[in-house]
């Protein structure tokens, strides 16, 4: 049963565009309508594979943005030299079909068991599977402590604003802005460094669960801090996508 299991997460399949939701200029949520889904863990991805009419394909990976029990959604956001995310972003439309695959991943996800606090550290988009882990939270009542760091180009820029300044008890929710700030802005400003993770971070004697995600640099940067920082290398939990980023 569990060849089986593995085999259908790994198997292509096409499933219907339900939904498109603009986050930013550049960022969109996609609800897919997906037959006999089975669930998903917070944290985990889906593979998308596009195919021209040459016959080309380009697969990438993309966070799921929901929580467990919600419909699924992934959150993606336009690169300019990109071959998949100027389609899904701009030219995609509600009906449209796609080829999936997934769930995948089982270790950087979050399943409600662990009570010690937790501390997400998100660059950019890398705030998409914090969406899925904060929503999870929400609702299953957990009394986890969470903390989200999330560092972004502007307030523009911040995906889930509307969702984010709104956590719920026991969540907070900590940005700062590496390129422009508003008039009055009294949040912190510049990328994440140790000083500012000093200043953050829950402290390392709480053996809190650390989730980073971002570009390679960024998450670099932050997963050497949070050690230097005494958190244990197996409590650092690290995803990356290509690119140096701006955050």
């Amino acid at each position: 049963m569990a060849g089986t299991a593995v085999r259908g997460r790994l198997t292509w399949q096409t499933v219907a565009v339900a939904a498109l939701r603009p986050e930013t200029s550049s960022v969109r949520t996609i609800a897919l309508d997906v037959p006999g889904w089975d669930g998903h863990q917070a944290g985990q991805h889906l593979d998308i594979r596009l195919t021209a009419d040459d016959g080309y394909m380009a697969e990438r990976s993309y966070s799921i943005a929901s929580a467990p029990g919600e419909p699924v959604e992934i959150t993606v956001e336009r690169l300019d030299d990109g071959e998949v995310s100027p389609y899904l972003t701009e030219e995609l439309r509600v009906g449209d079909k796609i080829e999936i695959r997934g769930p995948i991943g089982g270790y950087f996800v979050w399943d409600g068991a662990d009570m010690t606090p937790v501390l997400l550290v998100a660059g950019g988009s890398g705030v998409v599977p914090f969406r899925s882990m904060l929503r999870h939270r929400a609702r299953t009542g957990s009394a986890a402590p969470f903390r989200l760091l999330y560092s972004a180009r502007s307030l523009p820029d911040v995906i889930y604003r509307t969702e984010l300044d709104m956590p719920g008890a026991g969540a907070d929710i900590v940005y700062t802005l590496t390129r422009q700030q508003p008039p009055g802005w009294a949040g912190h400003s510049g990328r994440v460094d140790a000083e500012l993770l000093q200043e953050v971070a829950w402290p390392g004697d709480r053996q809190p669960l650390a989730y980073v995600c971002g570009p390679t640099a960024f998450v670099e940067i932050v997963a050497a801090g949070l050690v230097s920082l005494g958190y244990p290398p197996d409590r650092v939990k690290t995803e990356r996508y290509g690119g140096a980023g701006a955050t």
